[in-house]
């Protein structure tokens, strides 16, 4: 090798040897410098006002294609559709302002007003509707809503209805089915200022069911999506769905109608339930009288979503205690099988469905109601609405669907323990009108394992329901049944409560140490 490469060489290695030993002065140097020591700093708890309070009420009724010859009207008849927005006082003493917004749209279709509480309707919406309220003196809107879709003929005759919901990130529903004689159209609605990824997972009696199409749905703001369930999972007698978020929160519910041959069967609005929980309560549940080997009884659905099977222990509390369920005390559960349990044989009444199991699981009851034929078609009808579980609560506030018949159906329902021993209690049910004024206030004693029923019809036109434990603890189970009667038989629905806003928070504010922090 000549001597200029040897002398290149020396040099590079001798530059390196000065880099690396220029760092070992820096890092000792860095070692006998005592790091700065610092005092723990305080955190301040600070009040954050609570933020406006966004219930989303479903929309218009979703409409079947057009079947038999020449393209047979499925809707002969327009749904009669309304949206009732309700505001209470709250904590801070007078009903909040509030609003009916139509979803996408800025302006308010309705200004809610009134007298001690507020009011408002809107008729024949085109799209979902947004009641909103602001906080007012520090205490969060105390809002419920109602929709309602009366369909008199035809494919969706029945009434649908369900209360407005608060956005979520994780939402069950469970009910319906996507059998060649049912339809069932899931909506998504994103009410939020940011697009909202949404996965979907499906149940059915078989298992997690692979979907036939895309699994993931982007919801712009503002907007809704639907998706036909029988093009992604066909065939299926019994559904469970799960909707998980990321990017925002969503309201979302499942239109579910069936058809015997020709003759409807029932149509009717899941909305999110409770999620999985080792005990589920199910309200609402007002049957008619029927036998075990009707075909058109009352159901009890059931979804063990995790991969290990469990038992049900039912308990139903029916208006003079505890009712056995012959057959079905104790329900085999296939982890992560959809099952229906039949609820034919009860007497005609009120009843409150608790469920126990070792591993969480989902609840929904669909209640039925028979029909009358008609001229043209000797086949009578059937009417279907489902009642989705709840968290026990302290109270809450229902608004009614326009012009039906309502009942309030109320139990004790603790979170642990036996049921049918929950003692008895005293809650306070204030009415109002449809002008915001008080219709009166009724002090319901309820006894120990039983459901109270407190129809409304001698309150006159009720426009919703408050309910008031005086104990103020969460063991309360209640619901709204709304009956339409029509010639040839009732419409029914089931109404849950609405969610309550959360007051005021305090967050931990702590002043940072680190460098350019102070």
């Amino acid at each position: 090798m000549t001597a200029p490469r040897w002398a290149a060489r020396l040099a590079r290695a001798a530059s390196g040897l000065v880099v690396v030993g220029t760092v070992g002065a820096v890092v000792g140097a860095a070692g006998i410098v005592a790091a700065p020591t610092t005092e723990p700093v305080p955190a301040t708890l600070v009040e954050v006002a609570p933020a406006r309070t966004t219930l989303v009420c479903p929309g218009p009724l979703q409409q079947p294609e057009a079947t038999g010859v020449g393209g047979f009207d499925t809707t002969p008849v327009a749904p009669v559709f309304r949206v009732r927005g309700l505001s209470v006082p709250g904590a801070a003493g007078d009903a909040a302002p509030a609003s009916l917004t139509l979803l996408g749209e800025g302006s308010a279709a309705a200004d809610l007003a009134g007298q001690a509480a507020r009011t408002a309707l809107v008729a024949d919406a085109t799209a979902p509707v947004l009641l909103q309220g602001d906080a007012q003196d520090g205490s969060p809107a105390w809002l419920a809503g109602a929709t309602s879709a009366l369909v008199t003929a035809g494919d969706l005759r029945g009434l649908a209805a369900a209360g407005c919901q608060a956005p979520g990130s994780d939402l069950w529903l469970v009910g319906g089915s996507t059998e060649i004689s049912s339809s069932a159209f899931l909506v998504i609605e994103n009410p939020g200022a940011t697009p909202a990824d949404v996965a979907v997972e499906l149940w059915g009696p078989a298992g997690q069911i692979d979907l036939a199409g895309s699994a993931r749905y982007l919801v712009a703001p503002g907007a809704r999506r639907v998706v036909v369930l029988s093009g992604v999972a066909a065939e299926q007698r019994r559904l469970v769905a799960r909707l998980s978020t990321t990017g925002g929160a969503v309201s979302a519910y499942l239109q579910d109608s069936r058809r015997r041959g020709f003759t409807a069967a029932g149509t009717d609005l899941v909305v999110p339930g409770a999620a999985p929980a080792t005990r589920q309560v199910v309200a609402g549940v007002l049957v008619e009288e029927s036998s075990v080997d009707d075909a058109d009884q009352p159901v009890l659905r059931l979804l063990a979503p995790g991969g290990d099977g469990a038992t049900a222990r039912l308990t139903l509390l029916g208006e003079d205690g505890p009712v056995p369920l012959p057959g079905a005390d104790e329900v085999p559960l296939t982890g992560g099988a959809v099952t229906d349990v039949p609820l034919g044989g009860l007497a005609a009444g009120a009843y409150t469905v608790v469920v126990d199991a070792d591993v969480p699981l989902v609840a929904a009851a669909m209640l039925t109601r028979s029909g009358a034929p008609s001229e043209l078609d000797p086949t009578p009808t059937l009417e279907r609405a489902w009642a989705a579980a709840t968290a026990p609560v302290a109270g809450g506030l229902v608004a009614t669907p326009v012009g039906a018949g309502s009942t309030v159906l109320i139990a004790r329902a603790p979170q642990q323990g036996d049921p049918a021993q929950a003692g008895s209690g005293e809650v306070v049910l204030r009415y109002y009108g449809p002008r915001g004024e008080v219709l009166g206030e009724q002090a319901v004693q309820v006894a120990e394992g039983r459901t109270a029923r407190i129809p409304l019809a001698e309150h006159g036109e009720v426009a919703g329901v408050e309910v008031v434990a005086s104990d103020g603890d969460p063991v309360w189970a209640f619901a709204v049944v709304a009956e339409v009667v029509q010639p040839d038989g009732v419409r029914v629905a089931v109404l849950g409560p609405a969610p309550e806003a959360p007051g005021p928070k305090q967050v931990s504010v702590r002043r940072g140490s680190a460098l350019g922090l102070g």
